[in-house]
């Protein structure tokens, strides 16, 4: 039988990377995208590749429709269908309060985490909806109901606005057998913590968990692949949060 495809964008480290390994192990082929870690990104795919997978690595920006276009056409040429998607691929900034954000960086925030993410969506539905199946999970985050105020809350509205589409997106989408879901992570001990400019942060907020602890990306790995099973068959347009309680 073939191999079922997942195509994770942003997948060289953290939760992208712990999606694709666990895929891996589960039967899926992986078409795994990066942006500027390529030697992760080849760690990764070398890990999927032992579990059994035939993995792909496309280097592609999101917030570049031509670059997606372009990882599109390699995933095309390279696995004839694409079976899931986990839409990870996204950015954050280093913490300030609300009053100090440029247009720069909010331009670069949503171009990433929203306009990209829904770029990615629209292709990866263009290419399931004739085939009547399919799941896409989006990986939104606790900040878009938490705010993160004096932190990141541009992020958090990015994220808000994911919540929204996985919403709108499987109302459209669920008529022609396609589900859409959403993971909510909190405070996982990924590496996002130190390219927001405070590596420390998951630790040191732990205590704000109900469960007292950081999560980790195979936690939320696991719930992604649970979303993605036919386990979860009757779940679409919710998102899940894998928080701790918090």
């Amino acid at each position: 039988m073939t191999r079922p495809v997942c195509l994770i964008t942003g997948g060289s480290t953290g939760i992208g990377a712990a999606c694709a390994i666990l895929a891996a192990q589960r039967g899926y082929d992986i078409a795994l995208t990066y942006n500027s870690d390529a030697a992760a990104a080849e760690a990764t795919a070398a890990t999927a590749r032992d579990a059994g997978a035939k993995v792909a690595v496309i280097k592609a920006d999101v917030a570049d429709p031509a670059q997606i276009d372009a990882m599109y056409a390699q995933l095309d040429e390279t696995f004839g269908q694409l079976d899931a998607l986990i839409n990870n691929a996204g950015i954050v900034g280093h913490a300030t309060r609300v009053s100090a954000l440029t247009h720069e960086r909010l331009r670069q925030m949503f171009d990433v985490n929203v306009i990209g993410a829904m770029l990615v969506a629209a292709a990866a539905v263009r290419r399931m909806e004739p085939a009547g199946a399919g799941t896409i999970i989006n990986i939104t985050s606790a900040a878009a109901r938490l705010g993160s105020a004096n932190q990141y809350v541009d992020y958090a509205a990015t994220k808000a606005a994911m919540d929204i589409f996985t919403k709108g997106l499987s109302d459209e989408v669920a008529p022609k057998g396609l589900r859409v879901m959403g993971i909510a992570p909190g405070l996982i001990d990924t590496d996002i913590h130190a390219k927001g400019g405070d590596p420390d942060r998951a630790a040191r907020l732990s205590g704000m968990v109900p469960m007292q602890r950081t999560g980790s990306a195979f936690e939320v790995a696991e719930a992604v692949l649970w979303l993605m099973s036919d386990q979860a068959s009757y779940i679409t347009g919710s998102t899940l949060d894998v928080t701790g309680g918090r």
